[in-house]
Parts: C-alpha cells; sequence; structure tokens
C-alpha cells in the first residue's frame, strides 16, 4: 500500500505536465462556477464591487503569467480571473434585463397588451404571454415588460399578435415552493417576466396603439409558428401531433399531462424539449444530405469544398430550426454549440472536440450567464462533454481491406451498438446528479427506452419532421408528417411500456446545496483530466448520491399560508389537497416523500376540516386556518392550544395565542414557504426567503 502511495506520488509530475495542453478547457466552468456564485449569493453585490474583483483577478492572472515561472501558480490564477469574470458577467446581465416587477394585489386588474406568445401550458391550464400596453393601478413605470396568463377556457388561446383586454389576478413571480428549492422568480427575472396570474373571465379584443418593431417582429414570428403548429397538430392528430408540434416549434400546448408524466417516467421527457439532440439531428442531416450531393456531383466535387458548402448549409439550417423554434434558451445554446461547431469546419479545425465545446460553453455563458445555474445547461454541458469526451478515449478499428460485406456488417451493426450504450450510459451517468439534485427522479429504465427510441428520433421522427414543416405551408407535408406520426406513436409505445414497469420512476432526496458544485467538478475532473487522476472525480460525482440527508420536515407551509402538508413516516399528508397541488408535489419529492394516493381519507383520519378551519383529531399538534379572514375569537380558541403549531393564512387576532406556535400572514409575507420540525424544545422553522436572501428577483 506504502509503495503504491508513493508510485502515485511519483506520477504526480507527470500528471500535471500531461494537462499542458488541456488547462484551456478548465476556462468556461471557472467562468460558470463564477457566474453561478453569483446567481446563487443571499446579497446583491454593488457593481464597482464585482468590477474590481475581476480587474485585481485579471491584474493577478496577467502578473502571474509574465513573472512567475511556476505553471500551477499561473494556471491558479487564470481560472480566479475566468471565475471572477463570470461573476461580473452574471452581475452586468441582471442590470441589463432589469424591468419593473408587479407587487401583490388584493383585486383584479384589468391588463391591455399584446400577446407576444402561447407559452407552454402551465399546472393550472393554457398560458398566454403578454406586452402589457396599459395595466390598471400601474403607472407606466411600474408596469411589467411581460406577463404570464392563465387563461380559464384553454380553446379560447388567442394568437400571437392579438390585441386583448382581460381581467386578471396577478402578482409577482412564484417564489420557491420550499426553502431551498428550485427559485422560478429568478428565471422570470432573466426573461424579463414581472407579472404572473390567472384570467378571471374570457379575453376580448381591443384597439391598441401600434406596437414597437422589435415587438411587432417577434409577435410575427410567433405567429407563424403557431399557424405551423396548428397545422401539424391538424395532420397528425392531437396525439402525436402535439408531441410533433412542441419538437418543431416548441409549442406544448398539445400535450397532455399524462403524455408528459409517461415521457418523465420513462426517461424520454428530453425528447419533448428543443435542445441539443434536435440541432445536432436537423444541423447534421443537413449537413450529410449536402455533403452527398456534392459527393455525387463529380463536376461540382472538383470545384467546390464540400465540407465547407454542407457546414455552411448545416449553419443555415440550424439558424432557421432557431427561430422556427422560437428560440427558448435551451435552443439558443444548442444553436450556439452547433453554430460553433460548424464554423470550426469553416476555418478548418475539428468540428467535434472539448476545445470546440469549452469555446461554445464560454459564448454561452457570456451570452446567458444566469445559465449557469439552469438544469438544462447544467445537464446539457456535462452529457456533451462527457461524450466527447468518450468519443476521445474511443479506440479507432483498425480498417481492414477487401472484407466480404457479409462479415464487415456484422462488425459495423455490433461497434454501432457498442457505441449507441455506451454513448447512452455515459451520457446518463453525466446528467443523473442534476437530475437527481433538481429534479429529484431517477427513470431506472431509462437506458433501455433511449436506445430503442434513439434511431426512431436520428432517422424517421426528427428528419421527416423537418421535411414535413418546411413542406407544409406548401401544401406537401402531409406524408413526411405522417412517417413522423408513426415514429413518434411507437415512440410514446415504448414510453408506456417502460412506464409501465414496476419501480419505472424513483425518487431521490435532494442533498444539502454543497453536493452539487462537487459532483458537477467531480464530472469534470473525469472528463477533461488526461491521467489516473481522473478517476478521483468517480467519487465525487456520486456527491448527490451518497450525501447524507437530514431529517425530513414534519410540516410544509405554502408561501402563503394556503396550504400545509404533515409528513406521516414517508408519506405527505395534504390539508387542502386542491390548494398549491404543484408546490406541494415538487416540495414532497424534494423531500423523498410521496403525496398520500387517498389524499382526503388520510387527511381525514388526522384532522378535522371544514372550509376555513382544520382541527387536529389524531395529531393534536397541528391546527390551520385557511380563510382569508380573521377568524372570530371563539374559532380561534379552538385552534390554539399550549405547543400546538398553529397557521393562520390571515392576519392575527387582537389576542395572543398562549403556548403555541403561531404563524400568521405577516409571518409567510415576510418569509415566504416554510418547513418546520418538531423538537422536544419546540417548533424549528426553516423560512424560504432566508436562503433565498434579498436579490433583484427577491424585492417587490
Amino acid at each position: 500500500m506504502v509503495a503504491r502511495a508513493a508510485d502515485s506520488l511519483a506520477g504526480l509530475p507527470g500528471e500535471f505536465a500531461a494537462q499542458a495542453g488541456r488547462w484551456t478547457l478548465w476556462t468556461p466552468v471557472a467562468f460558470g462556477l463564477g457566474a453561478a456564485a453569483y446567481m446563487t449569493l443571499r446579497v446583491e453585490p454593488a457593481f464597482w464591487l464585482a468590477l474590481a474583483l475581476a480587474a485585481v483577478a485579471a491584474a493577478v492572472a496577467i502578473v502571474a503569467r509574465r513573472r512567475l515561472g511556476a505553471v500551477g501558480w499561473v494556471v491558479l490564477a487564470t481560472l480566479a480571473a475566468f471565475a471572477a469574470a463570470g461573476f461580473l458577467a452574471g452581475k452586468v446581465r441582471s442590470e441589463r434585463v432589469r424591468a419593473p416587477v408587479a407587487a401583490s394585489a388584493d383585486s383584479p386588474r384589468t391588463i391591455e397588451g399584446w400577446v407576444v406568445d402561447v407559452p407552454s401550458r402551465g399546472a393550472g391550464g393554457a398560458r398566454v404571454l403578454l406586452a402589457p400596453v396599459w395595466i390598471s393601478g400601474l403607472e407606466p413605470e411600474e408596469t411589467p415588460v411581460r406577463v404570464r396568463v392563465t387563461l380559464r377556457d384553454p380553446a379560447q388561446s388567442p394568437p400571437p399578435g392579438s390585441a386583448l383586454r382581460l381581467r386578471a389576478m396577478i402578482g409577482p413571480p412564484p417564489p420557491p415552493a420550499s426553502p431551498g428549492a428550485y427559485d422560478f422568480a429568478r428565471d422570470a427575472w432573466f426573461d424579463r417576466v414581472g407579472g404572473v396570474g390567472f384570467a378571471l373571465g374570457e379575453p376580448r379584443e381591443t384597439m391598441l396603439p401600434r406596437p414597437p418593431w422589435r415587438l411587432r417582429l417577434t409577435m410575427a414570428v410567433n405567429a407563424m409558428r403557431w399557424r405551423l403548429a396548428q397545422r401539424i397538430v391538424a395532420r397528425m392528430g392531437e396525439g402525436s401531433g402535439g408531441l410533433g408540434a412542441a419538437m418543431v416549434t416548441g409549442h406544448e400546448a398539445w400535450i397532455t399531462p399524462d403524455v408528459t408524466e409517461v415521457m418523465r417516467a420513462s426517461g424520454l421527457a428530453h425528447i419533448i424539449s428543443i435542445s441539443g439532440l434536435h440541432m445536432a439531428i436537423v444541423g447534421g442531416a443537413v449537413f450529410a444530405a449536402v455533403r452527398l450531393l456534392i459527393a455525387l456531383w463529380p463536376w461540382l466535387a472538383l470545384r467546390t469544398a464540400g465540407k465547407k458548402v454542407a457546414a455552411a448549409a448545416g449553419l443555415a439550417a440550424v439558424t432557421v430550426y432557431l427561430v422556427v423554434s422560437g428560440a427558448p434558451p435551451p435552443a439558443e445554446r444548442a444553436a450556439i454549440t452547433a453554430a460553433v461547431a460548424f464554423i470550426a469546419i469553416l476555418v478548418d479545425r475539428q468540428a467535434i472536440s472539448l476545445r470546440t465545446l469549452a469555446a461554445a460553453a464560454l459564448v454561452i455563458l457570456l451570452i446567458q450567464p444566469e445559465a449557469a445555474a439552469a438544469p438544462g445547461f447544467q445537464m446539457s454541458f456535462a452529457a456533451t462533454t462527457a461524450l466527447v469526451a468518450l468519443a476521445e478515449a474511443w479506440p479507432r478499428p483498425v480498417r481492414e481491406i477487401s472484407t466480404p460485406w457479409w462479415i464487415r456488417a456484422p462488425q459495423a451493426a455490433t461497434l454501432w451498438l457498442l457505441a449507441a450504450v455506451a454513448a447512452s450510459f455515459v451520457a446518463g451517468l453525466a446528467t443523473g446528479p442534476f437530475a437527481m439534485h433538481h429534479f429529484n427522479r431517477v427513470a431506472s429504465y431509462g437506458l433501455f427506452a433511449n436506445l430503442v427510441v434513439s434511431p426512431l428520433s436520428s432517422f424517421v421522427i426528427m428528419p421527416f419532421l423537418a421535411l414535413g414543416a418546411a413542406l407544409e405551408p406548401l401544401g406537401l407535408g402531409a406524408p413526411f408528417l405522417w412517417v413522423a406520426g408513426q415514429g413518434i406513436e411507437a415512440m410514446l409505445a415504448v414510453a408506456r411500456v417502460t412506464a409501465d414497469q414496476q419501480g419505472a420512476l424513483l425518487t431521490v432526496p435532494s442533498a444539502p446545496g454543497a453536493a452539487l458544485p462537487t459532483a458537477f467538478l467531480g464530472v469534470m475532473l473525469l472528463c477533461l483530466w488526461k491521467g489516473r487522476l481522473r478517476w478521483l472525480g468517480a467519487p465525487l460525482a456520486m456527491a448527490v448520491l451518497i450525501w447524507p440527508r437530514p431529517a425530513a420536515p414534519d410540516v410544509w407551509i405554502a408561501s402563503d399560508g394556503a396550504a400545509m402538508a404533515v409528513r406521516q413516516d414517508r408519506q405527505a399528508v395534504l390539508l387542502r389537497p386542491d390548494a398549491r397541488r404543484f408546490a406541494a408535489d415538487l416540495w414532497a419529492r424534494r423531500r423523498g416523500l410521496a403525496i398520500a394516493v387517498d389524499a382526503e381519507g388520510e387527511r381525514d383520519a388526522l384532522f378535522t376540516c371544514d372550509r376555513f378551519a382544520c382541527l387536529p383529531r389524531a395529531r393534536p399538534d397541528l391546527a390551520l386556518w385557511n380563510g382569508k379572514n380573521q377568524p372570530k375569537l371563539i374559532e380561534f380558541d379552538q385552534l390554539c392550544a399550549p405547543g400546538r403549531l398553529v397557521v393562520l393564512r390571515s392576519d392575527s387576532p387582537w389576542r395572543g395565542c398562549e403556548g403555541a406556535f403561531l404563524l400568521s400572514a405577516p409571518d409567510f409575507a415576510r418569509g415566504g414557504s416554510a418547513e418546520l420540525w418538531r423538537k422536544e424544545s419546540g417548533w424549528k422553522v426553516r423560512w424560504a426567503n432566508d436562503l433565498r436572501g434579498v436579490r433583484p428577483w427577491t424585492v417587490h
């Protein structure tokens, strides 16, 4: 053992020497960690502080490069400078997108505005994204740039470009569902969505002033996408057509919750959202087709650089697809990665390499530093890095000469199958820590489902969808869309069979916050380091899986006090099963709990509930008042008892609740959602807003 340790130490100089040409691969990692550090701070830093930090770090890196001979110090100083630059980029981006955020209101507001787009269906139903021109009760400088509204009737979804007037309850984007959970309000801030809510009636068309040209262009493109999505659904039917429209235009309005759940349970949900897979298939198919056509025409092949022409065509195809998809952030990031690869071909560089990927990641993070904290970017970057590293390490078989086809064909098929299994396995391992941490779900049979569906999506679904969508405006897309529809139906069949297996979808409780960056660094060490030390990344990469979990809370309360859940063994029992169900589901998964199947039966065994109150039956330590108005004193006396947790959605009455732990509306307005643990000394509470801190997206 001692001899082995000595040998390992003796080999360290050689290990570090082998990284001489690979340190640049770590620059996007450092930049991303700096940007993520900015996103997760609890206090908003001053701009001058971020600028000074970046300037000092850059100066130190320059001095180290010029004055210090030790490579290690130069590398550390350079990576620190990139981290500081990422921190500054996050601050600059946050200030650039700064826009008004609507305050909470107890009464409806009238909104007049333009329909910018039709986002994917939310937990409450169909939604529209509005560019408000006027909102009652708000001055122009207080009016959000964008407002997302859930409609009462999904069938009445107006197309982009419509001028609407509607009544709605709107407020700021929602806070985290529970302390430490993902902050969707941060995403809304960077998307400049300053208000969310739900309509109280049907929207009506109205007359509005002519919008700015940028908004007109955006609505025109989105209207084209919406019409194309409708035509795809009309051709293919709502079942397969809904998925087809989502994969082409990004519109998920026709995808039912059942289909979404089946795709998640089978590990195929990534196929729905437009990302790197779709860009790679579309760009790669156009690249291969153009290069083949040029090769089949000898006259043209001798007079043109076929590979470069094909790369230019692939770049154009990716650009068009980005526009048709509506350019959501995942599609933008995938398009940038594909564009960097095609540009590398145009300038005679290797298209697929870790250096190309590092350049693409830096471009993405410069444009969207908030992506460093986004699950989509983390998963796609980890998966792509792992696949490129696998390709770098994959042994190159010797090409045999004059081998009969009946020998070459089985060999090629076997090699393709091994490569497909290895790619799916490696990509799954790379994305696993992020899926566990952010979504608390693991698709047990996702490898099997992806192996079966991968040929379908690569050679049938996406190519024929692309051809059908391109020809549909001319009325010629029907046969291609039919073929794509058959492929989608086959994919759904695989998804349903996979999702129906016992234990297909496992729930994994979230690890403490430090586990995810530890796992990320482990994955990067495995992928980017050259030498035996890379295997030190293996235990780090498993941090999310093996990190000890704290004890699950005894009680969860929603951010407005309207919903509460209690833990019974490994079940979450909801006191208001229909209130804040989406937030309750997120919290339960995060803590590794299952929502009680018989929600009302399980609740009634513990509490006696009516319209406004839940009084203790088998749980004497809890009581809930769900009314927005204060309880009467006699009702308040029934709720209160020494040592009991009393939760009021309303303000507290004028007199106290002696001996009880009382939480009321002012507490939730200050702290947001809460988790509580029952201790011998009383109740311990943790608030979501204490973990969020004071940031631009938390103040309204």
